[in-house]
This record gives C-alpha cells, sequence and structure tokens, in this order.
C-alpha cells in the first residue's frame, strides 16, 4: 500500500477499532493465475499470538480455501474498509486563492498480512458462528442467538462451513483525512462534509487528523 508519511496511522488501538467497527474484510489469496478475493466477516482475537489472530468462516463450496489449504505457508491479505468520501475542490479556501487544487477521496483502510490456515473441526467451527454472532446481535434490544435454531438446522449449516485462522504478521494503517491541507482547506471539508449524507464520520476524522478544534 502506498503510505505517504502524513497518511501513516501506526497507533494500534486505532486500527484494532477500525478492524472490529468494520469486521467485512477483503480476504485475498495469491494464486498461479492471479489473486482471488472474497469478503468476509472476521472476528479478532488480540490476545493470541504476538499481533492476534483472525477468525473467519467460509462456505465449503467456496474455492478459497482450498487454495489456502493447499499452500498454508503464503501469506494472505486482509483489506478492512473504514469511512470514506469525495472531496471537492469547491470546499478549498485555496481554490479561491490560487485555483491550483483537484478532487481527491478521504478514506480510512487497514491491511493485514498474516498466515493462515484451515480449520475443519465442528466444536471450532460451533464456537466460530456463535462469536460471530454475539458479537454483531449485541446492538438489538432482542438479540438472537444460533441456539434460537433448532439443533438438526445448525448441524446441517455447520457442515456447509470451513473455517479460517490467520495469525497476524502485520498490520497497516492509512488515514487520508485532508491532513496535508492547509488550515482553512481542512475547516472547508469538514463543513462541506457536514452537508454530505452519511459522511458524519469523515467529518470527525478530518477534525481530528486536522487538529480542529470544530
Amino acid at each position: 500500500m502506498y503510505q505517504p508519511p502524513h497518511f501513516i496511522e501506526t497507533d494500534r488501538e486505532t486500527l484494532l477499532g477500525l478492524i472490529r467497527a468494520r469486521p467485512l474484510g477483503l480476504l485475498i489469496s495469491a494464486t498461479e493465475n492471479g489473486p482471488v478475493a472474497d469478503p468476509i466477516p472476521f472476528l479478532l482475537d488480540t490476545d493470541i499470538g504476538e499481533q492476534g489472530r483472525l477468525r473467519a468462516h467460509v462456505a465449503r463450496a467456496n474455492p478459497q480455501w482450498k487454495l489456502i489449504a493447499s499452500q498454508p505457508e503464503v501469506p494472505v491479505l486482509v483489506v478492512f474498509q473504514g469511512s470514506d468520501a469525495y472531496v471537492t475542490p469547491s470546499w478549498y479556501e485555496t481554490k479561491r486563492e490560487t485555483g491550483k487544487v483537484v478532487p481527491t477521496w478521504n478514506y480510512a483502510i487497514v491491511q493485514v498480512r498474516g498466515a493462515a490456515r484451515i480449520m475443519d473441526d465442528r466444536e471450532w467451527l460451533a464456537r466460530q458462528i456463535r462469536d460471530l454472532t454475539a458479537s454483531r446481535e449485541m446492538q438489538f434490544a432482542e438479540p438472537w442467538a444460533v441456539d434460537d435454531a433448532p439443533p438438526p438446522f445448525v448441524d446441517a449449516q455447520i457442515k456447509g462451513i470451513v473455517g479460517i485462522e490467520i495469525d497476524i504478521l502485520s498490520i497497516d494503517g492509512k488515514w487520508k483525512v485532508s491532513q496535508n491541507r492547509p488550515e482553512a482547506d481542512r475547516r472547508g471539508v469538514a463543513a462541506g462534509l457536514d452537508e454530505q449524507p452519511d459522511a458524519a464520520a469523515m467529518a470527525g476524522l478530518v477534525r481530528k487528523y486536522g487538529k480542529l478544534d470544530g
């Protein structure tokens, strides 16, 4: 990932926080015929290994798990996408001063590289689906649990999936949130994003990383 110095994010809790908040990662494996990628929801275990571990499962019919099983020493890449937003030059004070501006795109992203292995064990898979479900259902007033479904149905579903564990080898973060712009431009971007639908999170990042009071 291209990393200009002013966009690099190294704070571990910030990086892990994005993974927890946006757990749908893009799992990418290299093959002799080119890369293979699948969007998969992940669980993050931070108390395992030096840098933590990712857990996920895929449909047994998904060929990517067989690719991973056939080359266990080859690292995989998982990409987690955070907030993003288009930035128009019209929000820049520099546009009015010089006109020397161009559009851009702000975003926060985490890339994880790690050693993957296949977990085809019923107990592991049962724990995986319960943990993943609980992690997402906790936001609801009446959370659904795996055990709410009939046991024979759950057993049939487990037979149709395969687990993946990824021991994290490296985590890289990039927060491109207008921090390279002059203060007046940063304020203009934050104010402009305030007026856009679904852009509140990015407006907050521009203010935080741009060291703006409000």
